[in-house]
């Protein structure tokens, strides 16, 4: 396995100027690599951040970046420029800065994420000589609108791209039509899906190229203790997540409004929590905290019943999910997605299709000490074997490993046949 190699992660969102899972993912795989004695680099583009409306980073970083170099873009007109590179596929507003730190630094890897508007497909061929590799952290490559989710009422099951992407209030991107995107796809070595479910999706809406399955990891830090004080004192459930439709709090908070076994804990931020809190009615058994730090947010894990994954739309892995799981706490979960291939590995919670199998879920663990103590085992052995630092970093070096080896053969890519 290779050792003492640089690494560039480029991506458009990093803590603290993120607020999604794929900066906490790209932070973490940056900090485990410095661990294992890797010299790390991340690119990431604070303009982007403040032309989706961000005016301030936020308020907790979300993991340590020790020993990783940040390279923070900034862009004198971050909406302009931002809206050129969505356009035109390219890095508007700061492209030589880009190419001058991919060519100065001398890495041996690129290691491309989400590339929406630090660059588009245009930033995929300033590597260089380095081994190049992409993450799909959403849906992006298949989708304008990244999630999969069909005129903003449904998960995505046949392309209606343009019309959807108006219903998003979204230009079209005409380079997705155009040779140029395939051209930029060609300088990949290694594409890498987050888990079979979104591997599959991006095969069935037509991605040419094979993926390899990672699943980002978890940075081993707190282990489950439950030697310290729950933060509330009734029993009470864990909703963990951006404050968004897609996310499907709203289908959550009804069971808890009135006479619920437990109480309900919403951790997060985002555009939705006024409606969310109108849906609440006030209910003293629903508890909004807000966006928390990474150990207030693993004690909430810890001493919660059960964490519920309740998201409606297509997601590419279950961060959340996995973190509850870390915690030796049980997960309900959605059946959609990625959900059932976690909780099928796990054997660490149960699934629902319904609100009345939702609630059911909830009653048998609100009520059930022996069933939460031999899930959250389970969910905690799956962690340490699938999820943990010590199990996905061995994998991504295997993978970077043959990723070199492949760049020194005649042909780079295999592509899928569809």
């Amino acid at each position: 396995m290779s050792t003492g190699l640089r690494f560039c992660m480029v991506t458009t969102f990093y803590p603290p100027y993120s607020y999604g899972g794929d900066g906490i993912t790209v932070q973490r795989l940056a900090t485990a690599l410095v661990r294992a004695g890797h010299d790390v680099t991340v690119v990431h583009d604070a303009g982007a951040y403040a032309a989706l409306g961000h005016r301030t980073p936020a308020a907790h970083p979300l993991e340590s970046d020790d020993g990783v170099e940040v390279v923070t873009l900034h862009r004198h007109h971050p909406r302009l420029s931002g809206l050129l590179t969505h356009q035109l596929g390219r890095p508007i507003g700061h492209a030589p800065r880009l190419e001058d730190v991919l060519a100065d630094g001398d890495f041996d890897v690129v290691h491309f994420h989400n590339v929406s508007l630090i660059g588009g497909p245009g930033a995929l061929s300033l590597a260089g000589d380095a081994t190049v590799l992409y993450t799909a952290h959403e849906h992006w490559l298949v989708c304008p609108t990244h999630i999969l989710w069909r005129h903003e009422r449904e998960p995505c099951p046949a392309r209606e791209c343009l019309r959807c992407t108006l219903r998003h209030r979204r230009p079209p991107q005409l380079w997705r039509h155009s040779e140029f995107f395939d051209r930029q796809l060609q300088h990949v070595d290694t594409f890498i899906a987050l888990s079979e479910f979104s591997r599959d999706k991006h095969r069935e809406f037509g991605f040419p190229h094979a993926m390899e399955v990672l699943p980002p990891l978890v940075s081993d830090g707190a282990v489950a203790r439950g030697d310290d004080e729950s933060p509330l004192d009734a029993p009470y459930f864990l909703c963990v997540g951006r404050l968004e439709e897609i996310k499907g709090i709203h289908t959550v908070i009804p069971l808890f409004v009135a006479d619920p076994p437990a109480d309900l804990v919403i951790a997060g931020a985002g555009s939705q929590e006024p409606e969310l809190k109108r849906l609440a009615s006030g209910s003293p058994h629903i508890h909004f905290i807000g966006q928390q730090s990474p150990d207030a947010l693993r004690r909430y894990y810890r001493h919660a019943r059960a964490h519920i994954a309740a998201s409606i739309c297509f997601e590419t892995f279950g961060n959340t999910v996995v973190e509850s799981l870390q915690q030796a706490t049980p997960v309900i979960a959605r059946q959609l997605g990625p959900f059932p291939e976690l909780i099928d590995a796990s054997l660490g919670g149960m699934l629902f299709t319904d609100a009345g199998e939702m609630r059911a879920a909830i009653e048998r663990l609100a009520g059930d000490d022996d069933l939460r103590a031999r899930m959250g085992a389970a969910g905690r052995r799956a962690f340490e074997a699938r999820w943990s630092e010590r199990a996905v970093l061995p994998r991504y070096l295997d993978i970077v490993d043959r990723a070199r080896a492949s760049r020194r053969a005649p042909s780079v890519l295999t592509p899928v046949a569809t």
